[in-house]
């Protein structure tokens, strides 16, 4: 009698434990999961993957339009280019720490998949969930905020290509809008659009040439590099699947700092499907 209690609160345990381990949520599984299961999880975050190693391919035929739809871009590893103290030494990347939590993902972007003139394929990005705004801590503590997107995205497969398959590669240029909005307004209160044009404290002395560079602001747009390498292809489905790695500048303060290159690897998702016209 004496252990009755014992074993209850044991066999307690034992089953909230089976509950928790068959309850949990898992990304690679088939079946839809709720909100509940998501929230709070970091899953929201993730792009589908394809369960299986996938070396179908999907034919482009002629006379009929195609776009890539879905395609989702999710960072695993972030590197800023940094100089070295000794002059002697090139610029090389260091690895860094995302500092964005569950909100660094690209999503639900599509674009038109065309013939290149060159023989190939051509993916034109149109729209979609194409920008997060991320900041990166490197090592010595310094922090790099950068605006992840791939606006504008005009990327080309090699030549001869009539087909996406698992070997083909997407590469191109894309836009980097300013990762502050005109409206934004810095401690002193300047902005683009709004705001003082010289700190309070110091008009009569704004237009100095220590001064000049902090009180003009720019919207400015730069210009990164991404490379899309598919790596699963579901010729029933149109899913493909693979990594990406691109290369783009970071934030300039609207104009007042200078940017520094930041490299972004992770994977991608997405599929490949008719247009009707």
């Amino acid at each position: 009698m004496r252990y009755r209690a014992l074993i209850v609160a044991f066999l307690a345990l034992c089953m909230g434990v089976l509950t928790a381990c068959s309850d949990a949520p898992s990304a690679s599984s088939d079946t839809p999961l709720t909100y509940d299961q998501i929230r709070n999880t970091g899953l929201a975050g993730s792009c589908p993957q394809l369960s299986s190693v996938r070396r179908g391919e999907i034919a482009i035929e002629d006379g009929q339009s195609y776009q890539i739809a879905g395609l989702c871009l999710e960072p695993t590893s972030y590197f800023v280019k940094e100089e070295p103290a000794n002059k002697r030494r090139e610029a090389e990347f260091v690895p860094g720490k995302s500092l964005t939590r569950y909100t660094s993902s690209l999503d639900q972007v599509r674009g038109a998949l065309e013939a290149d003139a060159d023989g190939g394929l051509v993916f034109r990005e149109k729209g979609g969930m194409d920008f997060q705004a991320v900041t990166v801590l490197l090592p010595g503590g310094e922090e790099v905020p950068f605006l992840f997107t791939i606006k504008g995205l005009v990327a080309k497969t090699q030549a001869g290509l009539s087909a996406v398959t698992s070997s083909t590669d997407f590469s191109g240029e894309y836009r980097v809008p300013s990762y502050r909005t005109s409206n934004f307004l810095d401690p002193k209160g300047r902005g683009l659009t709004t705001g003082y044009d010289t700190a309070v404290a110091l008009p009569a002395g704004g237009d100095t040439e220590e001064l000049i560079k902090e009180n003009i602001k720019a919207f400015e747009i730069g210009t990164g590099f991404i490379s899309l390498q598919i790596e699963k292809v579901d010729s029933v489905t149109g899913e493909i699947a693979g990594t990406f790695e691109c290369e783009q500048p970071s934030d300039t303060d609207m104009g007042t700092a200078e940017p520094s290159d930041v490299k972004v690897q992770g994977l991608f998702y997405g599929r490949v499907e008719t247009v009707d016209a």
